[in-house]
């Protein structure tokens, strides 16, 4: 088996794990860089909206828009975090640093938007593909730093702790202390075990788990699987943020519409053309995510229809071309040309709110395993996350994080102890492709129908039945087959699920995006 050993080891290429490569690479160290596919397959490549900056009229006003939008449960330090450090990470990498090409006023000024649950223009985005722009910029940043070594299709597969990996049996008296992770490359089939002094989960969300998702292929809780089975703490797993508008047409693949275009004036109707949002909540289709797919999902079941729409009446043709181009011109290739024509849309599991425990530091109970990104949970988004917080959390986590890491490293160069790992021993047997898709598909079916925009007891006890015994298929799948890319995620998928299951079981209290109904 072949080892690699590191200063900092990064399973995950978006926004967060990038940012945190680039602040370590930096300073002078070693960082391997893990990624499923190329640099810009992650969740944050997908975001549309913006990223927040200019929160100089009032910081509080953004301080009470996170926690209106979090059901009054988000975490009163995480909120003061971002609201203090963000316009700084912003300033300092994406500025100054990459000079992300953001949308500009005609003199020079940035250019700022409002989304839902927001109540000033405080985001700056360019056009509605924003995420794409700053991880583009950052990827090809990040390598090109010479202590960055970049490994695509890599999927980790468990993470390396003294407890449980080290060749010494008696390092299982030492306390819970990760020194990296085996991940398997998809391109020799062979596992590999990374060794590093410090070990990031960045592997974004766990959207995949359900049958309509605006997440990236193979985003299924790797992170919060792999966390879970070394014993990290996890934390409000059963706030799952459906995103309220995502385009739906039968025979086309489903996309997500940024919630910027309600934040330039369009509404939600029904087919007959009713603003039905405005009776819902005060900021009518502006209000809260949880709020407007919720009232979505149940203005569907009502009437029978299949989905609702976006109304755009409000904005020029022209305005539209230029402000959206990219959703004006995937809509079009869909047969919605959305300058004359309303957007088609329905919710779709979109984020994570839970997730791996971290403190503000990105640090987890287990030794030397930090967390950040979509996978970390340090209270920020409480019940329900506000739009285009989420860029800006994966670059305040990543600066907070290296910053201690940074820290602990040069006060403590002989403090990490780097054991052997145990060999990987892999079975010889080859997994059944079809079985793995049908399995995979039923974890998606059931956390739909039963852990989805509205939960009850029966139905989460049926989740749980459902997947307790295809658990127990899959272990026998692992252990008599060799990994690969598909089981490795079909297995982070049956464990991610069980897990939001059973929060989601354990908390009675609807709150944000769970929402629980009585029994009848």
């Amino acid at each position: 088996m072949k080892t690699i050993r590191t200063d900092c080891l990064v399973l995950g290429a978006g926004l967060a794990g990038s940012a945190y490569a680039w602040h370590l690479a930096r300073a002078g160290h070693a960082v391997e860089l893990l990624a499923l596919a190329d640099p810009l397959a992650a969740n944050s490549d997908w975001a549309q909206g913006g990223i927040i900056y200019d929160t100089t009229p009032d910081p509080q006003a953004l301080a009470a828009d996170i926690l209106a939008a979090s059901d009054g449960l988000a975490n009163p330090a995480a909120i003061a975090q971002l609201v203090d450090e963000g316009p700084a990470a912003v300033k300092e990498l994406l500025l100054d640093e990459l000079s992300v090409g953001f949308d500009r006023q005609p003199d020079g000024a940035l250019h700022y938007t409002r989304e839902g649950g927001h109540r000033e223009r405080r985001i700056i985005h360019a056009k509605d593909t924003t995420g794409h722009a700053i991880l583009a910029a950052l990827a090809a940043r990040v390598g090109a730093l010479p202590g960055v070594t970049r490994r695509s299709g890599f999927v980790a597969i468990d993470l390396l702790t003294l407890s449980h990996n080290a060749a010494d049996p008696r390092d299982r008296y030492e306390p819970l202390t990760c020194f990296g992770a085996y991940a398997l490359d998809t391109a020799t089939g062979e596992v590999v075990a990374f060794v590093a002094k410090k070990t990031v989960l960045a592997t974004g969300g766990l959207g995949g788990i359900y049958l309509h998702s605006t997440n990236q292929p193979g985003s299924v809780g790797h992170g919060v699987a792999m966390a879970y089975r070394v014993g990290a703490r996890l934390i409000d797993l059963e706030y799952v943020q459906f995103h309220p508008t995502v385009f739906f047409k039968k025979g086309a693949q489903p996309f997500l519409i940024t919630e910027a275009l309600r934040g330039e004036g369009a509404v939600i109707v029904d087919a007959a053309g009713r603003r039905f949002m405005d009776a819902a909540h005060p900021l009518g289709s502006l209000a809260p995510r949880d709020v407007v797919a919720r009232t979505i999902q149940q203005h569907l079941t009502e009437p029978g229809d299949a989905c609702v729409y976006l109304d755009l009446a409000a904005m020029r043709p022209d305005f539209i071309r230029e402000r959206f181009p990219s959703i004006y011109e995937r809509c079009l290739a869909c047969g919605v040309d959305i300058t004359r024509e309303r957007i088609p849309v329905v919710p779709a599991a979109h984020f994570s709110c839970g997730g791996v425990h971290t403190d503000l530091s990105g640090r987890t109970n287990v030794r030397h395993l930090n967390a950040i990104g979509e996978v970390a949970c340090t209270g920020l988004h409480g019940a329900n996350r506000l739009a285009s917080t989420s860029l800006l959390e994966c670059l305040v986590a990543a600066r907070a994080a290296a910053r201690a890491d940074l820290a602990e490293l040069r006060a403590a160069p002989d403090h990490f102890r780097l054991p052997a790992p145990r060999a990987w021993l892999s079975p010889s047997g080859t997994p059944d492709p079809l079985l793995i898709r049908q399995d995979l598909q039923q974890v998606r079916q059931t956390m739909w129908n039963y852990a989805g925009i509205v939960r009850s007891p029966r139905r989460l006890a049926r989740a749980r039945r459902i997947l307790l015994q295809l658990r127990e298929d899959v272990q026998a799948f692992y252990r008599d087959c060799r990994p690969t890319r598909d089981l490795i995620e079909l297995r982070s998928a049956v464990q991610t699920a069980l897990l939001v299951v059973h929060a989601a079981a354990l908390n009675p209290v609807s709150k944000g995006s769970h929402f629980v109904v009585a029994e009848e």
